[in-house]
């Protein structure tokens, strides 16, 4: 009969619109992504089943990327929900959904929300502003990808400012667990804007091509749409001791700002009351 595709926002269960709550309401299935992204803390999937009314599937990587077939032939016959943390073009895993679905034939109705490409002007950079967005990765000990620095050093040109989008692992394997075929899964791990800050200028220590440095201004974000959220600017070198909490956390690197974006900006800075990271322990392991 239809898929939706529905966008869920950033902070919790009540952040759906009413076009997607009446959409969930008269959906036969429910289907929610949770890998790409995640609402709020707090909210669990018991409080989602009470507030819209119905069961809810999740659905990981593996099911939407290569085994969402299923839920595509269920939605010629019944109408089925999909639902997105954010908006549901955020991520290109929804976009290649959609297209599936057309190449079937399958009627579908997308339904937007907010989601953090919008949502990042809370932070008083003007949206109009923001060059190339760029996703930060975990580094390994063998993969340390740096093809973001030339977007980087594209919007700093331009005067731009660059939002980062940090890495999400949920449902992942390791290597040898996916090599052996076992169905054994790491432990869920959300980057920090510390380790993003960290990893930045580990790129430009190596590339040495000056697209920005310990003193360059920038504005961290964590849990934006959240009762708890979080803005906190400065350089890169005050930022990265800053304890930024719970996940998500985003990242901005400024470019040329309006004195009204300096303003807002000014009014967010790092200061003697921010919350800084516990010192690392000590590596000295002699007796005292």
């Amino acid at each position: 009969m239809v898929l939706y595709v529905i966008g869920l926002g950033l902070g919790d269960e009540k952040d759906i619109t009413i076009k997607g709550l009446e959409a969930i309401k008269s959906s036969d299935k429910v289907y929610l992504e949770f890998y790409t992204s995640l609402l709020g803390g707090s909210t669990s999937i018991d409080r989602m089943k009470e507030y819209y009314g119905k069961d809810i599937i999740l659905a990981d990587r593996e099911m939407v990327e290569s085994g969402c077939e299923e839920m595509l032939e269920e939605s010629r016959t019944m109408s089925v929900s999909f639902l997105v943390v954010g908006d549901p073009f955020g991520a290109t895993t929804h976009t290649d959904l959609v297209m599936r679905a057309k190449e079937r034939s399958i009627p579908y109705q997308v339904i937007h929300n907010a989601s953090i490409m919008n949502a990042i002007g809370c932070c008083g950079l003007q949206l109009y502003t923001y060059g190339q967005t760029i996703s930060m990765v975990f580094f390994t000990e063998t993969s340390k990808p740096d093809s973001f620095y030339d977007r980087i050093k594209s919007n700093r040109r331009d005067g731009l400012h660059t939002l980062v989008l940090l890495d999400i692992k949920v449902k992942e394997q390791s290597i040898a667990n996916l090599l052996r075929g076992n169905k054994i899964y790491e432990k869920p791990r959300f980057m920090t804007i510390n380790q993003c800050i960290e990893q930045l200028l580990e790129i430009e220590e190596l590339r040495q091509e000056n697209v920005y440095s310990k003193d360059t201004l920038c504005v961290g974000l964590a849990r934006v749409g959240q009762d708890t959220q979080q803005i906190t600017s400065g350089t890169m070198e005050e930022l990265v001791n800053v304890d930024f909490g719970a996940p998500l956390h985003s990242f901005v690197i400024a470019g040329d700002m309006h004195f009204h974006e300096k303003e807002f900006f000014e009014s967010f800075r790092v200061n003697s009351e921010t919350k800084r990271l516990p010192p690392p322990e000590s590596s000295d392991n002699e007796d005292n």
